[in-house]
């Protein structure tokens, strides 16, 4: 409805200064910085004052005086130096927004009703699914502020792909044999020299992320210390992982179990739920990576390396320049590979490395054809065990087969990849390992939803009782890093933005009782994070500040759900009242 009346008031300014002024013109409308001073704005007359040799705002006058009525506009001002301020006949435009989202719900409930006659008919195809890949976290350690941006912004897609009419399948990649879970069984059982069953008995407390999270930071210094120990250790342990034998597979599988109900929790407090945890395991255990890796070799997509560092590794031959047209839209990383500098920067990309090990972006190309119905195998799936409240949640396994299963294995028709920007190249090579296997079309369909990083003002460090540097505090954010163990956790986070807002709550509505409070603050604290997150553009690094984000004017979350409130309370006073739109 805005476009609409914008484009009638441009098209009114045009032929009003073409029939007075004899000069045809663009014109250029803009939002004012404040509503009081219009919902556009023309800076028209500034660009035929240098042709008319006139004062821009005598050239406004004119325009304002002589333009006359146009319909959904209630005036034309005035303003400044010589713009032109229209303000719109609200009455109006509320009632025509009411008209059109009617109109649009009837046809949308018609269009359904057409669409299940043709399928019953056997006329049309249903419409295609589309997962959505969001969160995805590395079952390592707890999630932090990066990976709620992620995981925001996936579940606002699935939000706005459904309400546009699309089936959609939300999935979450759990990467349960990889690099960062390795270092965390090496940290417990190198480093601290406990017991499978002491891992067990400690993963079933509370806030074992957290602890998982201390831990992480110690074992990647600790392995920082010996490159060659490191490489030794590392390799041994995720041999084993994906092998599934021994304590360290034991380990591994208690860990990421246990780290990923406890990021199912905390995302259940942001109102995120998931379908499917497609793990990694499976695509190893289940023969996905096999089925994909014979498809490489056959088709010559993939190479064995027999010189040079990479000798004795299966690549894929790489050239920035022949890949660049791959479709990518566009934190500590949400979608962590783990992978080495050398990995991650080669023109040759790795898939499989000397010891026999597939890096990650293999697993992901099998992972990627399994979506768009391409590998000629499925997973067996199983219900996740204690899944938060009021939700249901599958995960792929390698035993038995749950037959109340939905059809997880139906091809995708798209797939959206939320993966912040920084693994842009690795979904690239993902994206060129289809087009090598000749599915360009799934290749283009294969949607990288990019973002970049969330990193913390300097004020919001400290307030979290991290200690900065003099240069630190004087620099417009710090980045966070899992592996130094510097960053804001997810529920710390949810915490005390909910106490912050709890306490305002309480000032304000001090005859509420308790509990209306708390889900009041709650929903108030929710509402403001995710807000927070998105009104940045997904290339924008974000300095997050719990003083902004709580911020109950401006351009914030609470200042939104308050106009809404408002609205809503405008709108029940008119219809008991029985007045119309515009009356209201």
């Amino acid at each position: 409805m805005y476009h609409t009346l914008t484009n009638r008031l441009r098209e009114a300014l045009a032929r009003h200064i073409q029939e007075k002024y004899a000069i045809e013109l663009p014109i250029v409308l803009e939002r004012p910085p404040k509503i009081e001073m219009g919902e556009a704005a023309s800076p028209a007359c500034f660009e035929l004052a240098k042709r008319l040799k006139k004062a821009p705002r005598q050239i406004a006058h004119e325009i304002a005086n002589g333009l006359g009525r146009v319909d959904g506009i209630a005036k034309v001002e005035v303003a400044g130096g010589g713009y032109l301020n229209a303000y719109f006949d609200r009455g109006a435009f509320w009632a025509n927004a009411q008209v059109e989202k009617i109109g649009k719900t009837e046809k949308r409930q018609r269009r359904d009703a057409e669409g299940d006659e043709e399928r019953r008919a056997g006329r049309c195809e249903e419409r295609g699914k589309v997962i959505v890949e969001h969160t995805s976290i590395n079952p390592n350690k707890a999630a932090h502020i990066g990976h709620v941006r992620n995981a925001v912004l996936g579940d606002t897609m699935v939000r706005i792909l459904r309400h546009a009419g699309n089936r959609v399948q939300i999935q979450n990649y759990i990467d349960n044999t990889g690099v960062q879970v390795a270092d965390v069984v090496i940290g417990l059982l190198q480093m601290e020299r406990v017991t499978p069953v002491w891992v067990k008995n400690r993963a079933a407390e509370p806030k074992f992320d957290y602890y998982c999270w201390d831990l992480y930071a110690k074992a990647t210094n600790f392995l920082a210390e010996d490159k060659a120990r490191a490489t030794k250790l590392r390799g041994e342990t995720l041999k084993s992982i994906e092998e599934g034998r021994g304590e360290n597979a034991e380990v591994a599988q208690v860990v990421a179990d246990a780290i990923v109900g406890c990021h199912l929790r905390t995302m259940a407090r942001l109102d995120i739920g998931y379908e499917l945890l497609a793990r990694e395991s499976e695509i190893l255990n289940l023969k996905f990576w096999d089925a994909a890796f014979e498809m490489l070799k056959k088709s010559g997509a993939i190479q064995l390396a027999t010189s040079g560092k990479m000798a004795g590794c299966w690549i894929l031959p790489w050239k920035e320049e022949e890949n660049s047209g791959i479709n990518t839209e566009g934190a500590e990383n949400a979608k962590n590979t783990g992978e080495t500098e050398e990995e991650e920067n080669s023109q040759d990309k790795i898939i499989v490395r000397s010891n026999g090990t597939v890096t990650y972006v293999g697993k992901d190309i099998a992972y990627q054809l399994w979506k768009f119905g391409l590998l000629g195998k499925d997973f067996h799936y199983r219900k996740w065990p204690n899944a938060p409240e009021g939700q249901t949640v599958w995960a792929t396994t390698s035993e038995q087969n749950d037959q109340e299963a939905p059809p997880f294995g139906e091809s995708a028709s798209s797939v959206y990849n939320v993966i912040d920007a920084r693994q842009a190249y690795l979904q690239k090579v993902v994206a060129a390992g289809l087009r090598a296997l000749g599915h360009g079309k799934e290749a283009e369909r294969s949607i990288h939803l990019s973002y970049e990083i969330v990193a913390l003002t300097p004020r919001c460090a400290a307030e979290m009782g991290y200690e900065l540097t003099a240069e630190e505090a004087k620099k417009p954010y710090v980045e966070v890093s899992g592996r130094k163990g510097f960053g804001v956790k997810a529920d710390d986070l949810l915490d005390k933005l909910e106490a912050a807002t709890l306490a305002e709550v309480q000032q304000r509505h001090a005859e509420m009782k308790r509990d209306e409070q708390e889900l009041t603050a709650h929903v108030i604290a929710v509402g403001a994070l995710r807000f927070f997150l998105l009104k940045f553009t997904r290339n924008a690094i974000i300095a997050f500040d719990f003083r902004d984000a709580l911020s109950f004017e401006g351009e914030t979350g609470p200042y939104c759900q308050y106009a809404v409130v408002r609205i809503r309370g405008i709108r029940r006073r008119g219809a008991d009242a029985g007045a119309t739109s515009v009356e209201v």
